[in-house]
């Protein structure tokens, strides 16, 4: 059994980039929780003592202007750039001096080393002289980095090293300075960015991933190091404007405070966390939405799919063979369209219809194709394209499978409440859990990923109101239909309701047809009770019409779905195998 790394007093950390910023609050943070050793790397000089006309001098405009002063009593004359070059390494060197106060005040030792971390002899010889002093390297933190943001096509060679090297060959060199079989924790400070991407950070994207799988590496490796590699979002520091904060809050991005942030990290560093190898804190990055065209544009999209990879579709056999639930081809039209016009939702599907269903047997296409019309722009708040998912076979006849009218916009509406709901309990229905599903004749015949519904509440020839609880499935099994704004389980499952209600007082099935009008405001959630209210609309012998609300306990809405008509099918063809 590997024995799990503990931080102690004889502890050795080396910080790349810890003796300002973010880095260095976490350093202090970390020293007060277990004073140890920390030996800090920065590019940044540590004045021994400041310049006469320096001292004593904190208010910015008073010290540039003792700069100035100064610069003019040498007989140099004074430019914007020579004064804010003094200004920046007399700043500096406070700021790293104060870090080295606090991090003492704790009862712990610190060093301070100038080092460029992209410069392994220098980094190799200073490093070894405070090994001296404070004992073998247990433990490196990486913060260090850098940023060149631009859009991909400006970014220049110089760009791209100047981010890349700070990252990945600061941590190369740190590691080559350290004896893998002692280090017994490795923290490397990457971001949401190398998680999410993030437009103008293609290079320090590329750069923090490569930092997230090194942390993986280092933990399959060496076991016993409890290495783990942070995604940080935004931080509420310095950095952070207030013009900046706006601009997060309406991209939806929450900052980190600092207080609740470097504890976090002390938090990453309990033995209890020793196998997380890789951590996002900090929200989704959202972009921007880019200006529409002015001409409408198209798209035709290929994918091929099989089983294998699509595990759910075992959870979902129809007379004997896997069929792709139409919510299914739903996610797949709207994750495309979202993905095409990033900053863009989907906020609505209309006129959704089932033209031949997608059926995983023989007559499964070698290739699909959604074919995507933009067909109107609103002022670039909102947009709609037309979409289809085709096939053709090997005579080139094409089939038709699914067609929807989808709505983007950059603004989801303000969610609207349910004034019809109705929670009471009739008891009618006992049936609860999982013996609704493939447990007799007029039983679901869905598998696990699409369970499940936990109870029906109530039931009448007008309504029926069911309570669910889906447990989120891994990202393997959703395969090719990943869960995003849009979820196909959840919404596959809130159907289900009608098929109760179908076969409770008509003794009859029935499977998704087509819908005029789909809404979405939240997130249905996953591993936490929702409800479904289905209000029946209309039924004859062929088809069954209904709205789907769901719904939280105090009637907020997350999706409502208008005119959804499910075509009733013959019982033996759902039974057959």
């Amino acid at each position: 059994m590997t024995q799990t790394a503990q931080l102690s007093p004889s502890s050795v950390f080396v910080v790349s980039g810890g003796a300002k910023g973010i880095t260095a609050e976490c350093t202090i943070k970390l020293a007060q929780y277990q004073p140890c050793k920390f030996i800090l790397l920065g590019r940044s000089e540590l004045l021994e003592t400041e310049p006469d006309f320096a001292q004593g001098c904190f208010e910015d405009s008073a010290l540039k202007k003792r700069i100035m002063e100064n610069l003019l009593a040498l007989g140099e004359k004074p430019t914007p750039m020579s004064v804010q070059k003094v200004y920046n390494k007399i700043t500096s060197s406070r700021e790293i001096q104060k870090t080295l106060c606090s991090i003492q005040l704790t009862g712990a030792q610190v060093e301070y080393i100038s080092v460029d971390v992209t410069e392994p002899a220098a980094l190799q010889e200073k490093l070894a002289a405070a090994v001296q002093r404070l004992g073998a390297i247990t433990g490196i933190i990486h913060g260090a980095g850098n940023l060149a943001d631009k859009l991909i096509e400006k970014k220049t060679e110089q760009d791209f090293e100047k981010v890349y090297a700070a990252k990945v060959q600061g941590l190369e060199n740190l590691l080559s300075c350290v004896n893998p079989e002692q280090l017994q924790h490795l923290v490397l400070f990457s971001s949401v960015t190398g998680f999410y991407g993030n437009v103008g950070q293609t290079d320090y994207a590329i750069a923090n991933e490569i930092l997230n799988k090194s942390a993986h590496l280092i933990k399959q490796n060496y076991p016993a190091c409890h290495a783990v590699a942070i995604n940080w979002g935004a931080w509420d520091s310095g950095m952070v404007t207030p013009e900046l904060k706006k601009a997060f809050a309406e991209r939806g991005i929450e900052i980190i405070p600092v207080e609740v942030g470097t504890q976090m990290l002390v938090n990453e560093l309990h033995p209890n966390h020793h196998h997380n190898t890789q951590v996002v804190i900090g929200s989704r990055i959202r972009p921007t939405p880019a200006p529409l065209d002015s001409q409408l544009r198209s798209y035709r999209i290929r994918r091929r799919m099989t089983l294998e990879e699509n595990p759910f579709l075992y959870d979902h056999v129809i007379a004997g063979s896997p069929v792709l639930p139409a919510t299914c081809a739903m996610s797949w039209m709207i994750n495309a369209c979202e993905e095409l016009y990033p900053g863009y939702k989907c906020f609505s599907f209309k006129n959704f219809k089932v033209l031949k269903g997608i059926i995983f047997n023989e007559t499964l296409a070698s290739e699909y194709i959604l074919e995507l019309q933009e067909v109107e722009h609103s002022n670039s708040d909102s947009l709609e394209l037309q979409t289809t998912i085709l096939s053709k076979n090997s005579e080139e006849k094409i089939h038709y499978h699914f067609q929807a009218c989808i709505k983007l916009v950059k603004e989801i509406p303000a969610i609207p409440i349910y004034e019809s709901m109705n929670l009471m309990e009739d008891n009618i229905i006992n049936t609860t859990g999982k013996d609704f599903y493939q447990n007799g004749n007029f039983s679901l015949f869905h598998g696990s990923s699409f369970q499940q519904i936990t109870r029906v509440l109530n039931i009448s020839q007008e309504k029926i109101t069911i309570e669910c609880l889906w447990q989120e499935i891994t990202s393997k099994q959703q395969g090719q239909f990943p869960i995003q704004w849009f979820n196909p389980y959840t919404t596959d499952l809130s159907t289900q309701s009608l098929w109760i209600w179908l076969s409770h007082f008509h003794q009859e099935l029935c499977l998704p047809g087509q819908l005029r009008l789909s809404e979405q405001f939240a997130v249905t959630p996953c591993n936490e009770p929702f409800y479904v209210s289905c209000e029946i609309k209309g039924k004859n012998e062929s088809s069954v019409t209904a709205n789907f609300i769901l719904h939280n306990r105090q009637g907020q809405i997350y999706t409502h779905t208008l005119e959804a008509k499910a075509v009733i099918l013959p019982m033996q063809l759902l039974r057959r195998n």
